[in-house]
């Protein structure tokens, strides 16, 4: 079989290069960037874009408050909270790197905002995931659904508690939704590319539900399939994590086709290692490190392509015992199901081969973003963020970067 990382590098954009020393891909020579006006390294960008987002987090609380407190209290509240606990803040890194590849034009703040903007989103696809997955936990404390079937069990008085946590959430990841909406207007309203924004931002929102959907349905088809796999984590999380941020950065700084075409090569790659890397987690991770559950995967059967990639080498090498533990099953599987699944993807070199695609896709990612003509430092920086999302440096742990 071709390997993911090589189907990946030819769909789109230019084949990987070397960077142009001097020029960016708009024409505009970096040495002359304003000094002083951009941080200077992704993780600063971060560091500036957590500040505003917790900033403007208590804008839109105060909002809230003004129409009603008990809706801030129990749901506004509990969507900032969510986002305040975290994940590792990559989208603002990669929306920074896309800007800088693109000759880092306009105003810096936006690019922050836009960072901002794209964790409330993110905020949304977690809650509505866990209801739909019917996961307990998330970033290290209970998942909204699950702290609003609680809430109803202490304080109210009538009706299911599931049920009403589960209508308390998708409210709550509306919210989230609504927040992310108002901010990227604002943004997009005040750019002179406010238009070329808005295809990407919409765009992108609809990939996150096609994704899902697919996920959902492939998970009740009982599907190994690879391809199925690849088709889910494009859309689920390649695209709006990683594709689209580097290039609704590019865009704020007004890039052109060629630098887009390179990003989205560069970001296909960067995400399907970095989805890739959040499977092994999924699978193999300690929730005490990661913040959440090792066993939702194999529990549900989910279609990662870590599963169907064990599934087809436990068929071609004929090892008959992992393909039955493989196979789709009757569900809950019980804790010595979900051992022997993780012993048969070990056994199968399943999880050896993904964790090599990693590597590849990552290297793959890192040329394609090259060929921007970005500055040596730029593609640095955006080497050591593609290594973080999948999976940091050689020896060290991956990190949930959700």
């Amino acid at each position: 079989m071709q390997h993911l990382w090589t189907a990946l590098s030819d769909r789109a954009g230019p084949k990987s290069g070397t960077p142009r020393s001097g020029t960016s891909r708009t024409g505009a020579d970096p040495s002359t960037r304003r000094a002083g006006t951009s941080p200077p390294t992704a993780q600063e960008a971060v560091t500036a874009g957590e500040a505003f987002l917790h900033a403007h987090l208590r804008t839109a609380l105060s909002t809230a408050r003004q129409i009603d407190q008990v809706f801030t209290d129990e749901v506004a509240g509990r969507v900032a909270g969510l986002v305040r606990r975290g994940g590792k803040r990559l989208r603002m890194g990669f929306v920074w790197c896309g800007w800088q590849a693109a000759g880092g034009h306009g105003d810096p703040a936006d690019v922050l905002r836009l960072g901002a903007a794209l964790e409330l989103l993110q905020a949304c696809a977690l809650v509505h995931d866990d209801v739909m997955d019917g996961s307990p936990v998330r970033r290290g404390a209970p998942a909204v659904h699950i702290g609003f079937a609680r809430m109803h069990r202490e304080e109210l008085t009538h009706g299911s508690s599931e049920v009403f946590g589960t209508g308390a959430a998708i409210l709550a990841g509306d919210l989230a939704l609504a927040w992310a909406d108002d901010l990227f207007t604002e943004i997009a309203l005040r750019s002179p590319h406010g238009v070329c924004l808005h295809r990407e931002w919409r765009a992108m929102r609809t990939e996150m539900a096609a994704g899902q959907y697919r996920d959902i349905r492939a998970q009740a088809l009982g599907s190994s399939d690879v391809t199925e796999a690849v088709t889910v984590a494009t859309l689920k999380s390649a695209l709006y994590s990683v594709v689209r941020p580097l290039c609704l950065g590019a865009v704020l700084a007004g890039a052109d086709e060629s630098v887009l075409g390179a990003l989205r090569s560069a970001g296909r790659c960067a995400a399907l290692a970095f989805q890739l890397s959040d499977d092994i987690l999924g699978t193999f991770g300690d929730p005490a490190e990661t913040g959440k559950p090792a066993d939702d995967d194999l529990r549900a059967r989910k279609p990662t392509y870590l599963l169907a990639t064990a599934a087809r080498l436990a068929s071609a090498s004929g090892d008959v015992q992992a393909g039955v533990v493989l196979e789709p099953g009757a569900e809950p599987r019980s804790d010595a199901g979900i051992a022997q699944m993780r012993s048969a993807m070990e056994r199968t070199g399943a999880r050896a081969a993904v964790s090599a695609e990693i590597t590849e896709l990552a290297a793959a990612s890192v040329d394609h973003f090259a060929s921007t003509g970005a500055t040596t430092p730029i593609v640095r920086e955006f080497d050591a963020l593609v290594r973080r999302a999948a999976g940091g440096p050689a020896g060290t742990a991956p990190q949930d970067t959700s």
